[in-house]
């Protein structure tokens, strides 16, 4: 009786060990499935990345979109155009020129190169003019001049106006929203009044 009872009181043991061992494998399959659930959420980062890195080509691009409103700024300066034309060049340069430095800094701070792979530099893409439009907006004077300048920052503003609307749709970064939509607001004044010129 008494070699019964002993094998009894193991048997019991044994089944309590199979029932915490048992336990146990339930504990890491949970944490399993809760490191499933994290792994779910690396979208998060992956998404930032997409924001970054469309921060970056926005600045890479926008600089020389700009460098190209300030060339032309400056050449309805160089030309005497008219009164309204040249207050026109001096406003577009005065929010470009400043602007251009900050997207320099953006890129020197987040060790970005200063070009991008994206290439806008024909006409037509991103508003900005070809090497032969520069030749002849320099050729040209008088009320020539006046008509091909506006016509030209017209196309120009609105590639830029597109590119600016581009980045808030994907951007985090509260300083590129803020000259995004400067750029956004500011650009379609001054196609307003251009407009209204022509």
């Amino acid at each position: 009786m008494h070699v019964k009872k002993r094998y009894s009181i193991l048997a019991g043991l044994g089944i309590v060990a199979v029932f915490t061992l048992g336990a146990c494998g339930t504990d890491e399959a949970g944490s399993g499935a809760s490191g499933g659930t994290g792994s779910t959420t690396s979208s998060t980062p992956e998404n930032a990345d997409a924001g970054q890195k469309g921060d970056v080509t926005f600045a890479q691009m926008m600089i020389p979109h700009h460098q190209q409103a300030v060339e032309m700024a400056d050449a309805a300066l160089q030309k005497n155009a008219s009164p309204k034309v040249t207050e026109l060049a001096e406003q577009i340069k005065a929010a470009q020129g400043p602007e251009i430095e900050t997207m320099t800094k953006w890129l020197q701070e987040w060790k970005a190169p200063m070009t991008s792979d994206q290439d806008h530099g024909g006409h037509g893409r991103g508003g900005m003019m070809a090497e032969g439009d520069m030749k002849n907006l320099s050729a040209a004077g008088g009320a020539a001049f006046d008509e091909m300048w506006l016509t030209m920052m017209i196309e120009h503003h609105e590639g830029a106006i597109d590119m600016a609307e581009d980045v808030l749709k994907t951007t985090n970064n509260s300083e590129v929203k803020e000259m995004a939509q400067a750029i956004v607001d500011g650009q379609n004044k001054e196609i307003a009044t251009m407009k209204a010129l022509l």
